[in-house]
Parts: C-alpha cells; structure tokens; sequence
C-alpha cells in the first residue's frame, strides 16, 4: 500500500501536483503556505515548530532535504500556493492519510512525520534518517540525493556508519570479521584480507541454506531420537511394573505352597504324637494295672505274717505265695525333646535349599546396564470391531465414591442420590466432587464405553495418588488426571488445568480407548458410527484408573454407568 496522499481532480482538469499542495510534515493541505530559501514549502505553524527544536543547536535545516539555514530564516506566505490550496478547497477536494500506513511498535517510523508517524520505506545512509513514502519522495526526484544509500528500514541507521571516519562501512574484513568503510581497509585494515560486504553477504547466504539444511535434518534426527527415548520410558515403566505384579503373583502363589506344606507338615507331626502318646498311655495302662496287682498281695502277705494259727497260715500260704510271671518291662528311652527332630533338620534342609534358589534367581536378574529394545507402539485400532477386542470390563471402587453418589448394577453404575448414603470411612474416598474410581488399573491396550443421562460428567483416567479433597481432586485440575466433560451441546477435554473446546454431535454414548505404553489416550462419539472427540499422545509413568464424574445436576437422578460391550 502506498503511503501517501491521492488528490483526484473532480471539477477541474489535472493540471495540479498533489505534494506541491501538501505539507510534509502535518501531511495534510498547506495552511498559511510559507517557502524556506531551498524552495521547498511548509505550513507556517509546522515549519516553526520544528525549528523551535532546533534552536539550540543554532542551526536550522529544512526538514526533506536536510540543507541548514544560520540565521534562521524569516518566514514569508507563498501567495500563490495559499490561492491554490483555497480553490482546492473551495472545489471540495481533500487529501487525508492511509490509517494503514501509521507505524506501530514492531515498525520502523519515519523520522520526518511529527505528531503521528507513518511507516518507514527506507532509511538513508547518508541522511541517517528514516523516511515513510511521502517523504522519500526527494530522493528519487532530486539530483541532490542520487548518490544517497538507501536500505530497507532499520531504527538505527548510524550503525552502519564508521565511527571514525564518518563513512558507510561497505567493505568486510574477513581476518577481523567485522564492517569496515574504505578509509579503514585503506589504513589499519591495509594487509587484511577484506572484500565488499555485499560479496561476503552473498557468500555467507548460500552458507546459511547449507548449515539451515544440516540444523533442520540435525533437529529431526534429535526429535525422532527424544520420541523413542519417550517411548523407551513408557516401555520400561511398563515392563517394570508388569514385571512387579507378576513376581507378586508368583510370591504369593508360593507362599501359599509353603503354607500349604506347613499345615500338611503340622497335621503330620500331631498325628505322629498322637500315635506315641496313645503307645505311651497304653504301657502306662499296663503297668498301673501290675503296680495294683502287687501293693495287693504284698498287703495280704504282710497281714499273713502276723497269723499266729498255724493251719491257717499254712493253708493261706500256699495260695499267696504263687506269684504270677511278671511281663518284660518294656525299654523306656527317654528323649524329652528329640521325638520330631528328624521333621526339624528335613525342613531346615528345605529352607537352606529353597534359600539357596532364591538367591540364584537374584543373580540371574541382570542389574547391569543394557542396550534397552524400543518396543514401537503398534497402529491404533480405525474400527469399533477393532476396538472391541481390547473392551475392558471395568467395576467402581467402593471406596473411592463421593458419599453422595450411590452405587447399582453390580458397582457399575453411579447416580447422585439426594440423602448421603453410609459408606465406611476410608482415605481414598473423594469429598469433595461427586466423582468415583475404578478398581482395576489399566496399563496395557484397553477399550470401555460408558453410558450418559441427560445431565452433565466427566470421564477421565486418573493415577491413584490424584488428590481427593478440594480443587485439584477434580478430574482434569491437575497433571495425575485426563479428563472429557460432556456438556448438553458440546465437549471440552481438560488435564492441568488447561481446556480445549471440541464441538461435535451429541451422543449419550462416550467410548475410550487406551493404550498405555504408547501414550494414547482417545475419546469418541458413539452412535451409528464413530467420531473422534479428543486424542491424547504423551507419557503415562503410573497404571491409570478409570474415573467417572457427575456435575451440572440440581438434583437427585443424574447417573452415568460403565457399559458391557461385547
């Protein structure tokens, strides 16, 4: 766009210079028309001003051409120029400044415009100033500035000016690297190596398109590599946590065999006492029996002694004095403690071996540094069918519910209820938001679908450590949790405090598809076809929960459930 003024002629011929009719430097029609000694002419009230800026410097200088006046000059009316400038009024026409042409902070003004400035053509070398289109004008009409440089606008020409010797610094040295004017390259810069600047330019643009090239391909290379660095977290944070859930299982399955055999192993041992301590009952039986046997006929004997009638003490001799063959006393070998110590050293030999097992294992399980397998993720499922073979069945945890939502259908639906409903306590319970967790965690490849009311919620994935009091518990509130709210007529999906807007068609229906290791989060509208409504590509570092949120509801009713999908 050109940055100055058009005069049309519309009642007269166009016999009449527009810039002749214009003041430079209020840019508008001449007003009390005055012409300094160089021929150039100015609004009486314009020209005074300026100098009045100049008076104490002592020297005037027109403000186009740059010629100085000592002293300054008287100020006479053009006659002629303010009879023009009438019937150009008179005649209606009017000359007024292109808005667009003003220059804004970014721009370079023009130095010569006062009150508003416009924009800056070019900057002259030799002037040191910076002119807009109007008052350029001079240097490509007059002869006086046809050996003036000008250059694309800049705020600070001078730079391009020698300090020492006041001249344009058209010549680079190339031992010093820097601009130089010709006076420098003919004095201290004489044995340097120095060509013109606008050669060394040339050259230096055909390096730039080179070293763009090798930084561009450089940074893809740099990028591709921090994407399978990102994904080598992923991978690793999955395999180790799939790795900490299996040796858990495997643990517990085989504490549960220990346990198994220390109960088989204490059944056995009571029933060997058992045995021994009925052997033991039964001899005892035995000898009691002898003991009694013996203290009786031992009485009777002595009782006999004491018989002074001879026959009968020979009579009851005879039948006293037959002693009945004592029975072998069996061998009793005390042990006290060393009945079971056979089971004690068997099972002591187990705990060294099982022991010395576990510590092979240990050993086996590289703790050195390896060259780690990125492991790409694979292509996300295009199709519901596709989808569906990752469906997930999800239920919700009881103890995470908001006392103010009640659970049905086997911990798969929530609804907000008007009374509070009496749940345990328990830490992991939100207080604040009508929100719920899952209590399967999800760190692999999964799909789930859930079903609206009309009122409106939040779905979200969250990490189990997400808040559960005040603000940041709320789904999306903060970095643990990833979060599309379902509004009456649109979406809008939420993490960090941050929102994106989605407009799509409405659906009572939201399917989600996960996959952990590769970063990928994605909602859809579900109906007779699908619509992506949000994908998510980062890095999960924890397993996540699936989240459901209930708000906008005046009151009890609104619900949201997990949906079986087969």
């Amino acid at each position: 766009m050109q940055c100055f003024f058009l005069v049309e002629m519309t009642q007269q011929q166009n016999l009449m210079d527009k810039k002749k009719l214009c003041c430079s430097i209020c840019l508008d029609l001449l007003t009390d028309p005055v012409t300094i000694p160089c021929g150039l002419s100015y609004c009486k009230n314009c020209i005074e001003v300026h100098w009045n800026e100049e008076d104490q410097k002592e020297i005037h200088s027109c403000p186009q051409c740059r010629q100085t006046f000592t002293p300054r000059p008287a100020l006479v009316k053009n006659s002629m120029l303010a009879d023009l400038v009438e019937e150009l009024e008179r005649t209606g026409l009017q000359a007024a400044p292109a808005d667009l042409c003003y220059a804004g902070p970014a721009d370079v003004a023009c130095d010569v415009c006062t009150g508003r400035k416009l924009k800056a053509v070019k900057s002259c070398l030799q002037c040191l100033v910076s002119y807009c289109e109007l008052h350029l004008q001079p240097h490509y009409e007059s002869p006086v500035f046809e050996k003036h440089k000008l250059v694309d606008p800049c705020k600070k020409p001078q730079e391009n000016i020698c300090s020492h010797h006041g001249k344009i610094m058209k010549i680079f040295c190339r031992t010093d690297q820097q601009c130089i004017c010709i006076l420098c390259a003919m004095d201290e810069h004489t044995d340097h190596d120095t060509v013109l600047a606008s050669a060394e330019q040339g050259e230096r643009q055909g390096e730039i398109a080179t070293s763009r090239q090798k930084i561009q391909r450089r940074i893809q290379n740099r990028e591709k590599e921090m994407k399978e660095l990102q994904e080598e977290v992923g991978v690793i944070n999955w395999s180790a946590d799939e790795a900490v859930k299996n040796s858990e299982k495997i643990f517990t399955k085989l504490l549960h065999i220990i346990k198994k055999r220390n109960s088989d192993v204490k059944q056995q041992i009571r029933s060997q006492q058992k045995t021994e301590v009925n052997r033991v009952k039964e001899l005892k039986k035995k000898l009691q029996q002898e003991l009694t046997e013996l203290r009786r006929k031992d009485a009777e004997l002595e009782q006999l002694s004491y018989t002074e009638d001879h026959a009968q003490f020979l009579r009851k001799y005879s039948s006293l004095s037959y002693l009945s063959q004592s029975t072998d006393s069996p061998v009793i070998n005390i042990r006290h403690l060393l009945y079971f110590d056979d089971v004690t050293a068997a099972l002591s030999e187990v705990k060294d071996k099982l022991q010395g097992i576990l510590s092979d294992v240990l050993k086996n399980i590289s703790l050195t540094e390896t060259k780690a397998c990125i492991l790409l993720p694979q292509g996300e499922p295009e199709t519901r069918a596709e989808q569906l073979q990752y469906s997930k069945q999800l239920t919700l945890d009881p103890n995470t519910v908001n006392t103010c939502l009640a659970l049905s259908e086997v911990n798969r639906k929530v609804t907000v209820m008007s009374e509070k409903q009496l749940y345990s306590s328990h830490k992991d319970r939100f207080t604040d938001m009508f929100q719920v967790l899952s209590e399967e965690n999800l760190s692999g490849r999964h799909y789930w679908e859930v079903e609206k009311s009309k009122y409106e919620i939040s779905i979200a994935v969250a990490y189990k450590d997400i808040s559960r009091t005040g603000y940041e518990s709320g789904f999306g509130n903060d970095n643990k949790s990833w979060a599309l709210e379902c509004f009456t007529d649109t979406y809008e999906f939420r993490h960090n405090r941050t929102s994106t807007f989605i407009s799509a068609p409405r659906s009572s229906r939201i399917g989600v598809y996960l996959d952990h290791r590769a970063g990928i989060l994605s909602f859809y509208s579900v109906s007779d076809t699908m619509t992506l409504l949000h994908r998510v590509q980062t890095t999960f570092t924890q397993p996540l929960y699936q989240g459901l949120g209930i708000f906008g509801s005046d009151g009890s009713g609104a619900a949201v459930e997990l949906i079986h999908v087969v």
